[in-house]
């Protein structure tokens, strides 16, 4: 098995980029999901798992390494995420005030709306909703989900026949012929190598609402959520949330390092 594909994604919930190596420590990848839109109004953390209000975010695009971030809305326009064009011109786009944080404050929290509901209702309705910790797995101040790192193999990729950036992985390996669609579930509870780095697979990845919503130029994909939900739900390993549709695993790191394209990964 070997790495083929790396991304990080330095906005929660907007488009990110290809890169060819990760810094990895226990808070994740450098970079990744550092910042994050904050609804003024509620304190909580933007992100198109609530896809009536924030879905626009995954037409907008995030770029740069820490300190050299820069943001690209649907429209053309590029700004930095220190100029004051920024927060503006997403209020504008959101229909909403929005401001921009580098910083996950302590009790943090984002809202989760039911898939099954955003696929019967449609966008826009007003679909029941949870609201949770953002990055409950995490130390630190990034915006992840919930845990630091997302795998995804292209045998589940194959098998869903979606787009992998629908998913938004983090790492995406390539798997010899002979590995078994959602191979990853079995990889829950067990340490992974990629060269000097060494990894915990905590649990599978459960999918939201996000994988089905227009992602840049894509158009909506039911089928990115219908698909798992028929063949792959799965007991994750997160409190309170059960029986899910997952692709994927979720990824701690026990020894951090760097990952690059090409890099084997070892299971055990």
């Amino acid at each position: 098995m070997q790495v083929t594909t790396l991304r990080r994604y330095p906005v929660k919930s907007m488009l990110g980029e290809d890169v060819p190596e990760l810094v990895v420590d226990e808070r994740g990848a450098l970079g990744d999901r550092a910042l994050a839109v904050i609804d003024t109004a509620t304190g909580r953390v933007a992100t198109a798992k609530q896809p009536r209000l924030w879905r626009q975010l995954l037409q907008c695009s995030a770029t740069g390494a820490p300190g050299r971030v820069r943001i690209t809305l649907p429209d053309g326009r590029t700004t930095g995420i220190d100029s004051g064009d920024a927060a503006r011109w997403l209020s504008e786009l959101l229909d909403r005030e929005v401001h921009l944080a580098d910083r996950r404050l302590d009790g943090a929290e984002m809202e989760r709306a039911d898939p099954e509901e955003v696929l019967a209702q449609g966008v826009d309705a007003a679909s029941n909703y949870v609201t949770g910790p953002v990055a409950g797995a995490t130390p630190g101040t990034s915006f992840v989900d919930y845990a630091p790192l997302h795998v995804i193999t292209t045998a589940t990729l194959d098998r869903l026949d979606i787009e992998a950036v629908r998913y938004r992985p983090n790492l995406i390996v390539t798997t010899p012929p002979e590995f078994p669609p959602f191979g990853e579930n079995g990889w829950v509870g067990k340490e992974l190598s990629i060269g000097e780095v060494r990894l915990s697979a905590i649990t599978a990845t459960p999918r939201c609402a996000v994988p089905t919503l227009e992602h840049g130029d894509l158009p909506r994909s039911p089928e990115a959520v219908r698909r798992p939900m028929a063949e792959n739900r799965v007991d994750v390993a997160i409190p309170g949330r059960g029986a899910l549709p997952c692709a994927g695993v979720y990824l701690t790191a026990l020894q951090g390092g760097t990952i690059s394209t090409g890099d084997r990964l070892v299971i055990g």
